[in-house]
Formats: C-alpha cells, structure tokens, sequence
C-alpha cells in the first residue's frame, strides 16, 4: 500500500468513526428529526453511504453499486430536510448495514487504484468522499445541539485558561496577495482557482469576538437598537424574535447561562460567542464601530506570510492541524478560550482563525476567476449569486480534512445552529 493509500484509508476510517459515534444512540433519537431545519440522523448516515456509494463506487470503481434503488430517497436537492421524516427511510440497522457494506467495497476500490484519472488523480475523489462524511458529521453534531433531552455526548473540556494576546488588533498592509489554490490536490471546486487580490490595508481582531464583549453589547440595547441593524437583519430580528445567541438564557438573578449538548453551565466570558446569525454579527461590529471582513481580508489575514510575499496553506504554515495549532475534530464539544492556541496564530499575529467557531464574513458566496464546476455542480455552483454568506476557518465540530486557510463555507445570513461566531475588522489608511 503506498503512502497515499495509506493516508485516504486513515482518513476514510477516521470520519467514519466519528459519525458512528454520533449515532451511537437510541433508535427512536435516531429516527426523530430534531428540528425542521434538520434532517432525522438516519437519514444523514444512509446519505453518506449513498454519496460513497456514487462516487466510490460506480464513478471512481467501475462497481454496479450497492442501492442504487435509494438514489432519489438520498438526493438532498430533491426532498428538502422538512419533508424528510416522511420518506420511506432505511431504519437504523438498514442503513448502519448499507453504510458498513459499502465501506467494504470501498476499500476495495481503494486498494486497487492507481490514482490514474481527473476523478481519482492524487486521491482527489477519495479525499472529495472524506470531506463530504465529516461537513455531515458537524451538521449531526448540529442536531444532537437542537435535540432537547438529557446529554447523549461527551467530551473532555476545551482548553480554559489562556493568555489573550495582549493587541486587540492587528494591522494588515495593503497590497496583492494569492487567494484560492490551483495546486492543493484535495481543493474542492469553490476554492479554485489562485488568483492576485488587491487588499487595501485594514486591522482586525486577534482573536473572535468573545461571550464577555458580546455581552456588553447585549447590555447596552443593542437587540433594540434599530439603527445598528441592516433593513433585512432589523426584519429578521422582529420575526424570530432574536433577543440573544441561541441556547443563550437569564435567571432571575441576571446570570447568563449557556446549554451546549443538553447540559447548561454559566457563560464564559472568555469563550468566542457562538451560535450567532450574520445579521446579529452584523449589528455587533456597527455598535462597535468595525464592520465585518470581506473573505478576501479574512484570507489574507490567515495565509499571507509577509516574509516571503507567499500565502500557506494554513495560519501557522503547510503543516497538518495538530492538538497545539487549534480546537478540530470534536475532541471537544465547545469552543476553547481566546488565546488558548498560540502555535496556531498567523505569521502576522491573528489568532484562532482555525477552528472553535466559523467566522461569518461580509462577503456573498461567488466563483473565482477560472471557476469550473467539478466534478458536479451541485456542491458550489447552484449556491452562486444568492443570498448566502461566506464563513471561513472551521470549528471544534469540523474535521481538519475540511478546514484550510482556502476552504469556503456558507450559509443563509438567518441561521443560527450552524457553529458560528464572527472577528471584527476596520478600514485604515494604506500602509
């Protein structure tokens, strides 16, 4: 087995486990949809059998398939996550079996590939299958967040005692920089392909706005204040009712409590706020007297290394995520402290842009110069143009294979049970 082989087996296995383990529970929480947002749990692990089956299978292996039968049971564009309960869904043990009886197959067209073909070229279809599993083992570990009832998960805890970089900002110098990647061999489509930006000089946050900062502004009306809201976000926030984070609450004492995976313990002032929309961190950043980053600044801010003009793969570097570089993989099921991740900063001194929470941008969701649908065009390119917004860096629920300095998140600016929190930016003068 060579070396790539090797690595694609390991990360197959390793995000297998982790959905294995979020549904590791009772039948009926499995078939239960939690939420309408969300589809019922089963369903997520037949999907991802089926999605193995696709493109593992019959596309990369030439293999008749396993339930080809299921395709259109399993096709997310065609039955919203709503309609799904009703569906005529494989129960558990089904799809724990179609699940296990693809995995063999899989690894025996793994085995057997020579890595010979756009599908399959250094792993690409493989590490394509790898990244699809874990972004569906964050969206479990999303419902298990909306599931009410005693806690099903554990965890040991996130780091909880840092020291916070002492510069609230950090300054980033105007100029060009390569955003995107035409050489990550395992890049998805969205990330393609490297382009010249031109970023004029601006300061964001070292690290995520915190539970403590946000709390002031909760404290000085800033759910009330209509002048710090966009027209869309003010709508929003009279329609569901946003008063606070979600799975935030008060006691009659005035302290701020937190649930997180069925259990609720006090706020952490030092903790990055999570569980925010778009329009929320929208607000903050105008009552602050910032705004947002555009994904280009994030970006930059992340992978530029002014040493060497060049842009990494990652804040710290090209070398892999490590337990020392950032909160990855649901080792721990809640962000770290601010601070908590030193070896992870940026060459110019921007910490936790991996990791603990995804930071919402201002920028919509658009192609790159050079954008090609590959290899469908469902994953990007049906998401262009609309109303979504670009989230960067990952959190304690994402897998390092789908957390990079290039990868490209989005969302609808209302949602909420997505791991998301947010830094701040502003203009200054070109430097």
């Amino acid at each position: 087995m060579s070396g790539l082989h090797a690595r694609l087996d390991r990360d197959l296995a390793r995000a297998r486990a982790r959905v294995l383990a979020l549904t590791d529970i009772d039948d009926a929480e499995l078939t239960a949809q939690h939420s309408p947002l969300m589809s019922p749990l089963v369903w997520d692990l037949a999907h991802i059998a089926n999605q193995e089956e696709r493109w593992l299978l019959r596309a990369a292996g030439g293999h008749a398939g396993v339930r080809p039968d299921v395709d259109d049971l399993y096709d997310a564009f065609r039955h919203p996550r709503a309609d799904r309960p009703a569906l005529p869904l494989l129960g558990p043990r089904a799809a724990r079996d179609y699940a296990a009886e693809v995995r063999a197959h899989t690894a025996d067209v793994l085995a057997r590939c020579r890595f010979d073909t756009d599908l399959t070229r250094e792993g690409f279809v493989f590490a394509m299958s790898v990244q699809h599993e874990v972004q569906h083992a964050e969206t479990m570990l999303a419902t298990h967040q909306l599931r009410a009832g005693p806690p099903v998960l554990d965890a040991p805890p996130a780091p909880r005692r840092a020291e916070a970089p002492a510069a609230a900002e950090v300054l980033i110098p105007g100029g060009e920089f390569e955003m995107g990647t035409s050489t990550d061999p395992w890049a998805l489509d969205n990330e393609r392909s490297a382009h010249r930006v031109y970023v004029p000089a601006f300061a964001i946050d070292t690290v995520p706005v915190t539970n403590g900062r946000y709390l002031e502004f909760l404290a000085d009306g800033g759910y009330a204040r209509r002048e710090l809201w966009s027209p869309q976000g003010w709508l929003h926030r009279e329609q569901a009712g946003l008063e606070a984070p979600q799975f935030w609450t008060r006691d009659d004492a005035g302290t701020w409590w937190r649930r997180r995976f069925g259990v609720t313990v006090p706020l952490d002032p030092d903790e990055p706020v999570v569980h925010v929309c778009f329009h929320e961190a929208e607000a903050f950043a105008r009552w602050a007297g910032r705004r947002l980053p555009s994904e280009a600044e994030w970006e930059k801010a992340a992978r530029w290394d002014p040493l060497t003009g060049q842009s990494r793969r990652y804040p710290w570097g090209d070398e892999e995520p490590t337990e020392a570089h950032a909160n990855l993989g649901q080792r721990h099921l809640e962000p770290a402290v601010v601070g908590a991740y030193p070896a992870g900063a940026s060459r110019l001194g921007v910490h936790q842009l991996i990791g603990d929470v995804w930071e919402w941008t201002a920028s919509g969701f658009e192609p790159y110069p050079g954008f090609a649908a590959f290899p469908y065009r469902e994953y990007s390119e049906v998401f262009f143009g609309g109303d979504f917004r670009v989230l960067r860096g990952g959190s304690f629920g994402t897998d390092p294979a789908a957390c990079r300095g290039t990868f490209r998140n989005w969302d609808l600016p209302i949602r909420r049970q997505i791991f998301a929190g947010f830094r701040c930016a502003r203009d200054v003068p070109d430097v």
